[in-house]
């Protein structure tokens, strides 16, 4: 499409005189800046209403445009929603370039005393501001250059959840049949004390019994084991083949850069904005130490030679040539993490980690932006590992399995409106891939945020006895289930008992009260 323009008669002077004002040069310069700060204005104009006459300043599609036309017209595409081909787009360019030089020249004709440099900087800096702005993409970013392999187990997984109250015949959950569950998610609620956290290990042990070790997991666990917890547990880790992960005494093998494309440019960009929008998230760093960590991330990469990752303390060796000696919030979330060895700088230890089982604590003893920081460093790892894999595949209604992630009080972890966000997307889109997440926490209410429902995309729900039961609007909900079932909810919870589970497990009575395994 050839695309040819003349402003309006009464726009060929106001062309020479603000190219003259803004000491531009050739006078298609300003019909660029006119057609730019109108669109900037976000307001779209009527053909009909809004199309001048075309006795004004011709430009040749060339001159107007030089060798970038398909950013003017996929500007104007965006704008309106249309399609590069649309007859229209001409039309378009015009209407917005006489436009632009209405509004400029009226801007400058009631401010006398305004500057052309001002002018020229000030909207620069809008630009500049507006794409620095923009929210990272909370989805996963695409790796060309992953070589990561994950076994497969591709049978129906049977976990036994418990026995019946009165017959003590077994309870089982088929995980993974997606002919009765439409996701193998699960919701587990209950004060502490009442069983939850023995029934979610003996969840992770059939696990891996039932598939020979060929689903694995990571258990997240924020608030960090106790020495006594850590000898409780230590015969479940030699059952399950577990490694526990002991922050900041021990190292967690992985390198949290190591998501990132490094081969492809275009990927590589985005997969530092995200791991810089993670960062900045989680330690409430500022617009300027977000940038100067972006600029030395970039820097840190771009040195790599055959594909190799950088690691945290080359970023945080960089920081510190950019600040000098002054201390930053950046500066000391980056040294932190480093000095305190949390992560592996040896990806070559990332083709194996999700192929074995991991305790993940964290100590309570640790910053708590330094364990956000941590913790979504790890899941987002996770998260971008799975979805660059090919989906799991289905058989007879059963999808193969891939891997469990157990988030232990999730309620502390994803309290905040960007954390909900992310955890909603994962729920949503890993499961194709052949991931479980199990959510723990000590109530209902945690999961019932006011930006969405996590316990509604979890198939499955298991609540053990809490504070709020007696809300029993808020129990449904969590529960998913009707008023039909609601009075039967109600009885259950008055009689609940230690190590007692109600569910809406859809392979048992939904409601009725069973004995935990």
């Amino acid at each position: 499409m050839q695309i040819n323009i003349r402003t309006s008669e009464a726009n060929k002077q106001a062309v020479q005189e603000l190219t003259k004002r803004l000491n531009l040069g050739s006078e298609n310069y300003i019909s660029r800046i006119a057609f730019a700060y109108s669109l900037a204005k976000g307001q779209k104009l009527n053909i009909e209403q809004d199309l001048r006459d075309s006795k004004g300043k011709e430009y040749k599609e060339d001159v107007l445009f030089g060798a970038h036309k398909d950013f003017y017209v996929a500007m104007v595409c965006q704008l309106y929603g249309i399609y590069k081909t649309d007859k229209d787009i001409p039309r378009f360019i015009k209407m917005h370039i006489d436009h632009g030089l209405d509004i400029i020249n009226k801007l400058f004709d009631l401010n006398k005393n305004y500057a052309s440099i001002d002018f020229l900087l000030e909207n620069i800096e809008k630009g500049i501001d507006a794409l620095e702005d923009i929210e990272v993409s909370l989805s996963h970013v695409k790796n060309n250059n992953q070589s990561i392999q994950k076994s497969l187990f591709n049978e129906v997984m049977q976990i036994k959840v418990g026995k019946d109250i009165e017959t003590d015949e077994s309870i089982l959950f088929r995980l993974n049949d997606i002919s009765i569950h439409n996701n193998a998610h699960v919701a587990v609620a209950g004060n502490s004390g009442t069983g939850k956290t023995h029934f979610a290990l003996s969840f992770l042990r059939q696990l891996v019994q039932e598939s020979q070790n060929k689903v694995n997991y990571i258990y997240l666990d924020f608030k960090g084991l106790k020495k006594e917890d850590e000898e409780a547990l230590r015969p479940f880790f030699n059952e399950t083949f577990t490694t526990l992960i002991d922050v900041p005494q021990t190292t967690f093998p992985l390198n949290p850069l190591s998501f990132i494309d490094n081969i492809n440019e275009k990927n590589k960009l985005m997969g530092i904005n995200k791991f810089v929008d993670i960062i900045a998230s989680y330690s409430g760093i500022g617009k300027k130490q977000e940038q100067t960590l972006k600029d030395a991330v970039k820097e840190v990469f771009a040195e790599q030679k055959s594909g190799k990752y950088p690691n945290l303390k080359q970023i945080y060796d960089r920081v510190q040539e950019f600040e000098g000696e002054k201390r930053s919030t950046l500066s000391e979330i980056l040294e932190a993490l480093t000095e305190f060895d949390i992560f592996d700088s040896d990806t070559t230890t990332n083709k194996s980690f999700i192929n074995k089982n991991y305790y993940l604590s964290l100590s309570g003893d640790l910053n708590k932006s330094l364990r956000f920081t941590s913790m979504f460093l790890v899941i987002n790892y996770l998260y971008n590992t799975f979805m660059n894999m090919e989906n799991a595949p289905i058989e007879n209604n059963i999808q193969s399995m891939r891997y469990v992630i157990l988030i232990d009080e999730a309620h502390v972890i994803f309290k905040e409106k960007k954390s909900q966000d992310l955890l909603e997307k994962i729920l949503r889109e890993i499961r194709s891939k052949g991931v479980a997440v199990v959510l723990l926490s000590q109530g209902i209410e945690e999961f019932n945020q006011p930006s969405f429902d996590f316990s509604s995309m979890c198939e499955t729900a298991f609540l053990f006895d809490i504070k709020d039961k007696t809300n029993l609007k808020l129990v449904q909900k969590f529960m998913g289930v009707g008023d039909k079932d609601a009075n039967k909810l109600k009885v259950s919870l008055e009689k609940i008992q230690k190590y007692q589970v109600v569910s809406n497990l859809k392979e048992y009575k939904i409601g009725e009260l069973f004995k935990t395994n």
